[in-house]
């Protein structure tokens, strides 16, 4: 048995914060959800431009808990923006990063930076580095693919990571392996992904960083075709892809993504942010239900995580609309941490090869429509 204590420097960076985490092993010894107003970052005019902000947030970090990165055994950024890849840990490298900074899977969103940020360390101070469970991994059905226009096909891009370790998570408090359960998983946050779990894959999910499903705290969420191009038609691409990722939703409504302060404002009787702030919460318990559908009703639990998780009228309200539907558990906060921890921790030990990032989709379409 590998005896040797770890150190491992965990990358994290959300659309509305910038979570940093040190573990030893299994054990978190550190961790700091550093908060970022909507408005601060939309002074950057593309993610990738928040870069060196997100740096200086990364190195005041380690310089106000006396941490140096030559110090760590391996550093995990969080995934995404790349092509689609399958489960699994990945060694980050040059094809990796700058696939993720190009944005190639039209996946807009802050988990871009994560790698990017772990390869700045690593380019100074050489520690391995690695990502898993990225935003496009890809375990989608065939049918979950298809959309009403040929040759244009539904992505997966969801918070896996946390979806993923929530699933295996509960799985495990029930008595039972993830590879054979049912389970509709909800992530709900800055984001909102609402996925269904089929015996170990995620079969189906909305594009949450793509404008689909609910809306949420930086999310426009789905609207009808004929609304966004009678309304929002003659408005730049890149201010609509910020609506998608972190300018739409609450953040539209109200100017903040900040739900600690609408939330004040619900609880204070404000109408507006009543009224939206429900909306909110009726609209994922309504996606909720279709996946529901996806699993044909059979479903042992309806599991809930995120920071949103810490309002009780958002799990009150998902309860009064789809308890008839399965059990629901609740896991507020997120896990996504002590999974990417995990991960590195599991290949440092031996127990997992890495795998290479081929620059290449898991899925390039269907043979027959080539």
């Amino acid at each position: 048995m590998d005896n040797k204590v770890y150190r491992i420097f965990v990358i994290n960076p959300g659309s509305t914060s910038s979570k940093l985490s040190v573990y030893e092993n299994e054990r978190e010894v550190l961790t700091e959800d550093i908060f970022h107003d909507a408005p601060v970052l939309l002074r950057y005019p593309t993610i990738n431009d928040q870069l060196p902000f997100r740096m200086e947030v990364l190195y005041d970090f380690l310089d106000r808990h006396g941490l140096k990165p030559a110090e760590f055994d391996a550093v995990v950024g969080r995934g995404g923006c790349c092509y689609s890849v399958e489960d699994g840990v990945y060694t980050v490298d040059e094809q990796l990063v700058r696939d993720c900074h190009d944005c190639v899977s039209g996946v807009y969103h802050s988990s871009m930076l994560g790698v990017q940020m772990a390869w700045e360390l690593y380019q100074k101070h050489k520690c391995p580095t690695f990502m898993l469970e990225p935003t496009v991994l890809d375990e989608l059905d065939d049918l979950a693919r298809v959309t009403g226009v040929r040759g244009v096909y539904r992505r997966a891009a969801t918070h896996a990571l946390n979806l993923k370790a929530t699933a295996r998570k509960h799985a495990k408090a029930i008595g039972k392996r993830y590879e054979d359960c049912r389970f509709i998983v909800c992530h709900i946050d800055g984001g909102i992904s609402v996925t269904a779990h089929k015996l170990g894959r995620q079969v189906d999910a909305n594009n949450a960083s793509g404008g689909e499903g609910p809306f949420s705290p930086t999310r426009m969420g789905g609207m009808a075709v004929t609304d966004i191009v009678g309304e929002l038609w003659d408005r730049p691409a890149q201010e609509m892809k910020k609506l998608c990722s972190h300018a739409g939703g609450l953040t539209s409504h109200f100017g903040t993504s900040d739900s600690d302060v609408i939330h004040a404002m619900v609880d204070a009787g404000d109408p507006r942010a009543t009224r939206v702030w429900n909306a909110m919460i009726y609209q994922t318990a309504k996606y909720i239900g279709e996946m529901a559908v996806v699993l044909e009703g059979e479903v042992d639990a309806i599991v809930l995580t995120g920071g949103l998780l810490r309002f009780a009228d958002v799990v009150e309200g998902i309860r009064t609309r789809c308890g008839w539907i399965a059990p629901i558990a609740t896991y507020p906060g997120e896990n996504e941490q002590e999974a990417m921890a995990l991960g590195a921790l599991r290949v440092l030990r031996g127990e997992e090869q890495p795998k290479t990032y081929t620059g290449r989709p898991v899925w390039e379409g269907f043979p027959d429509e080539k």
